[in-house]
């Protein structure tokens, strides 16, 4: 338990819940910005002086059921409780679960609302779980894929043919650190789970470039980049390449699109008519779980 961080996050994320939030009046009298901490407590079903000490970093460790209460309270998202229950030496009981694969109807209806720009939907591992049309056309019909064939690392990393595992970027480089970067955070967050265990196991074993950037231990998180993609049949097509989270999800939803009037953006457009590579044509799924 790192008592002086867990502090140290409680005071910042309370400071900056909005009390009409979490259902109580402003008040004209409130001095301070966020929750007052009796309002956590009260909130979180737990003793004033509990989540007092926690906050100075005098507290006793705190149980499952108190940090549920103030997660609840403070209103935090799943990658926020996961850092709470981290930093209180505490365990989460789905843990060895690994990230969820269920995508919300919401963000499926994003993705089909794109109808101009490659969209895919994937998890902390980089596993694709939903496409649209145009991302199988410019990348690959991921439908024709096993489930593990679809993580987008295992591709980078192990795949058998260098021209196709790059998916044609040009600077696949930048791309492949934010990858790895999800993939250590997934780790964090999922240190018992067997899948995410023999992924990394995998990757280790087959691939000397993995093992250097696993081990040196960088993390950089880059949600836009520009990224040429040299596709087979189209040729170069310059796009912008935007990463959004999908809150209390753990997912990310990887948006490539281009200009309207350039030449990229004519060939999204052409990709939409001709579909997948013929070679790797299937019926063209939209979710994978």
């Amino acid at each position: 338990m790192d008592k002086h961080a867990l502090a140290e996050f409680l005071r910042h994320k309370r400071e900056q819940v909005n009390p009409s939030e979490v259902g109580l009046p402003q008040g004209p009298r409130r001095r301070t910005p966020g929750l007052r901490r009796e309002e956590v407590a009260q909130l979180a079903y737990i003793s004033v002086d509990h989540y007092t000490r926690l906050e100075q970093a005098r507290g006793r460790h705190p149980s499952r059921r108190v940090l549920d209460g103030i997660a609840r309270a403070l209103l935090l998202s799943g990658q926020e409780r996961a850092r709470l229950f981290h930093l209180a030496g505490e365990r989460e009981e789905n843990e060895s679960a690994g990230p969820a694969r269920e995508v919300q109807p919401s963000t499926l209806n994003l993705l089909n609302r794109l109808t101009d720009a490659a969209a895919i939907v994937v998890d902390q591992t980089c596993r694709v779980l939903a496409w649209n049309p145009l991302a199988a056309a410019l990348f690959e019909d991921f439908s024709a894929l096993e489930g593990e064939e679809r993580n987008v690392i295992r591709r980078y990393f192990l795949h058998p043919d260098p021209e196709r595992r790059h998916y044609g970027m040009g600077s696949p480089d930048r791309f492949v650190v934010t990858a790895v970067s999800y993939l250590r955070v997934a780790a964090t967050r999922y240190p018992h789970s067997p899948e995410l265990a023999g992924l990394i196991g995998d990757l280790l074993a087959g691939s000397e470039e993995f093992a250097r950037l696993w081990n040196s231990h960088e993390f950089r998180i880059e949600r836009h980049l520009r990224q040429t993609v040299r596709h087979p049949r189209m040729g170069p097509i310059e796009l912008d390449f935007d990463v959004l989270t999908v809150p209390d999800q753990e997912q990310q939803v990887v948006i490539f699109t281009a200009e309207p009037g350039s030449s990229a953006y004519q060939s999204l457009q052409l990709l939409k008519i001709i579909g997948p590579e013929p070679d790797l044509a299937q019926p063209s799924g939209k979710v994978a779980l």
